[in-house]
């Protein structure tokens, strides 16, 4: 979507069924003639390699090296980060991963919160101003191009250092420190219990609005500021940061999200609430960072509305959900140095991996299309309905046994329990009985 100055090329080949002859131009983009209600990408096994940054400093030193992938849905095993744009109402948000054995995990409506406790602040700083790209599907052929420029800082950005980091871990500050302290007696607060069996799929973080509730994950964003949480530099722009509890300004610790409307300018961030190590790689000195959510098999529910915002003008009432590999955003989302690309022209040269689930591309459009990109990316015609006047819900499964990804929305009941049956994902990944709501797209074909 927004993530560097290269030109982006996907080709759409005619051999997929998600490809239709019947397509339609509207405003530079190609849609076929009715929307679906699941897109399935199959054939992920496909062995590759991109460009990983080796080395980052606040001079402007930016290196990389070749890192190669393989296995059934590589480099998507890598970490994953979920990146949402207004305008947009988040609802809730489930993460799924398989069980490895019998273990107590919190019944529905307890209010257990993570690693990080996520608690409501207020902060009066003035939001960083963002990068923006532009993705369009042309005949079959997806073209992306940024407006990458930074505007300055509420603080004054901190003297440039030039210590690089390579497999760098990142410190917590002192915040931080105490948001942990509290974490841990919040914890064993949790009162009930129930057994996941071996097989089936254990929720490892959840968000409910309503419910102020934060589980296993922290809400981030390209937001830095020096004098709450972050950096900024005239160099890279903005680090991560914690975001505020409406996703537009820095804060000092891990927040939760409220209830409402993402703006449109707005783009809130979700990881885990495990902080980096060195198995990380490299990090933006001076940066929040964390590891996104991991594994061959994983499974993301989101429940979330896209509502006409009317407004107008660049990415304005353009709102989007995405995944992105976790090195891109804790190098530089917006800028040059990360792998969405590496030090190539584009992702299909060496990008370590990024998932448009639901993206509007145009102001005020109803249709919402879906595209990967990375050495095998593709896009599809086909598109979803903008969730305009009622909540979606929306399932996104990596299965390795398939080497699938499929993004499938759901009955307006489904529950987001906290567990999930090995029968429950795959049904989630099976394909939608109705062929004329159905789309297969094939990696490499």
């Amino acid at each position: 979507m927004k993530y560097s100055t290269a030109i982006v090329v996907a080709a759409a080949s005619v051999a997929n069924a998600g490809f239709c002859s019947d397509a339609f131009e509207e405003f530079g983009n190609f849609f076929c003639p009715n929307a679906v209600k699941q897109i399935k990408y199959s054939g992920l096994d496909i062995a590759g390699k991109y460009r990983a940054v080796a080395q980052m400093d606040n001079s402007g030193t930016c290196t990389f090296k070749d890192k190669d992938y393989s296995g059934p849905i590589a480099p998507f095993d890598e970490d994953l980060t979920l990146h949402f744009r207004g305008p947009l109402e988040l609802k809730s948000v489930a993460v799924y991963t398989p069980s490895k054995g019998k273990r107590d995990v919190p019944q529905p409506h307890s209010k257990r919160h993570g690693h990080q406790h996520l608690h409501k602040k207020h902060h009066e700083h003035e939001a960083e101003k963002r990068a923006d790209m532009v993705t369009a599907v042309i005949d079959g052929v997806t073209v992306s191009w940024e407006n990458n420029w930074f505007g300055g800082a509420s603080t004054p950005a901190p003297a440039a250092t030039a210590a690089a980091v390579s497999a760098a871990s990142v410190k917590g500050s002192p915040a931080e420190s105490a948001s942990k302290s509290k974490t841990s007696s919040s914890k064993s607060k949790s009162s009930s219990s129930a057994s996941v069996p071996a097989g089936d799929y254990e929720r490892v973080a959840y968000y409910s609005a309503k419910e102020q509730v934060a589980d296993g994950l922290v809400f981030l964003g390209n937001l830095g500021d020096p004098a709450l949480s972050g950096t900024w530099d005239t160099v890279w722009g903005s680090s991560l940061a914690y975001c505020n509890e409406d996703g537009t300004k820095a804060a000092a610790s891990p927040t939760i999200l409220k209830e409402g409307i993402i703006d449109d300018q707005s783009e809130v961030i979700i990881a885990s609430d495990k902080e980096c190590d060195e198995s990380c790689g490299t990090v933006r000195p001076g940066s929040v960072a964390y590891k996104g959510f991991e594994g061959a098999n994983k499974v993301f529910l989101a429940e979330f509305t896209m509502p006409l915002s009317g407004k107008t003008g660049w990415n304005m009432d353009m709102p989007a959900f995405w995944m992105l590999n976790g090195a891109i955003p804790r190098t530089g989302q917006y800028s040059k140095c990360s792998c969405w690309a590496g030090d190539n022209s584009s992702p299909q040269q060496g990008g370590c991996g990024e998932a448009d689930i639901i993206e509007v591309l145009r102001s005020g459009d109803t249709k919402a299309k879906s595209t990967f990109h990375f050495a095998a990316g593709t896009g599809d015609s086909h598109y979803f309905d903008r969730p305009t006047d009622k909540p979606m819900k929306v399932a996104v499964v990596f299965q390795a046994a398939s080497s699938t990804a499929s993004i499938k929305v759901l009955d307006d009941d489904f529950d987001f329990s906290t567990s999930l049956t090995s029968d429950q994902v795959e049904d989630l990944v099976n394909d939608e009985k109705k062929l004329n709501l159905f789309s297969l797209m094939t990696f490499g074909a």
